[in-house]
């Protein structure tokens, strides 16, 4: 794979990605892959935040309710079909299998930043 253009420290500082909670799992059939509507609990000061995300090939609804990921918080909304999602999960790409959530290795508290 390609590696991606060098940034800077300051840059990557702008970049929030945090700890949270998935409460609910929607099939998501108006996606043009198939995806999941997430909502995602990221704590107080961000509250509960949706997504769409492409990860049906590897993970049923059931498993994934209370599981924990990463995502960037502080992207802009972007419009998904009918759907606005408003921050990106974060996961591992380009494997055939699909793709595979980053998630804590521990239990961690809704909010928590990556740094």
């Amino acid at each position: 794979m390609k590696v991606k253009p060098t940034i800077t420290f300051d840059d990557f500082n702008k970049v929030d990605i945090r700890c949270g909670t998935l409460l609910e799992v929607q099939d998501f059939p108006q996606a043009r892959n198939p995806a999941y509507k997430l909502m995602i609990d990221f704590g107080p000061g961000i509250g509960i935040k949706k997504s769409s995300a492409q990860i049906t090939d590897l993970y049923s609804k059931e498993e994934l309710l209370g599981r924990q990921i990463l995502a960037v918080v502080n992207f802009e909304p972007r419009q998904i079909g009918p759907f606005m999602s408003e921050v990106l999960v974060l996961g591992l790409v380009g494997d055939s299998r699909g793709v595979i959530l980053l998630q804590p290795e521990q239990n961690s508290v809704n909010g928590l930043p990556v740094s």
